[in-house]
């Protein structure tokens, strides 16, 4: 029996050595597949910034706000809807608060008589 137990376990030997030679060529072959660092920033995946590691929150932080104050500068600066109006890139909105109701409704009048003046 002795002999039989030496065999088994030479055998779960060769097993486990089997085993971990294909988990260590399996984790081989990932890392030479794994893409580079400046394939991950060149696919927008890792940012591209030379800051240091400690300082890379601080980092996207700051690019943040400053991206916030940007818009908000440029918001201030846009054209009113009025102004819009004035320079023929938008059309006044008829139901709109600042539409000026009588003139809307003289223009309505009018189109109307003229309807039926020319379809009399």
């Amino acid at each position: 029996m002795s002999a039989n137990c030496g065999v088994n376990s030479g055998i779960q030997s060769a097993q486990h050595s089997l085993e971990q030679q294909r988990i260590s060529d399996s984790l081989k072959k990932g890392l030479e597949k794994r893409p580079t660092k400046e394939d991950l920033v060149e696919r927008n995946i890792l940012p591209s910034t030379s800051a240091a590691p400690g300082i890379q929150a601080q980092q996207k932080e700051l690019q943040k706000h400053m991206r916030a104050d940007s818009l908000n500068e440029k918001i201030s600066h846009r054209p009113t809807p009025e102004e819009l109006v004035k320079q023929g890139v938008l059309h006044e909105d008829p139901t709109s608060p600042t539409a000026d109701p009588e003139k809307k409704y003289e223009e309505a009048i009018e189109e109307e008589y003229a309807k039926r003046e020319g379809g009399a």
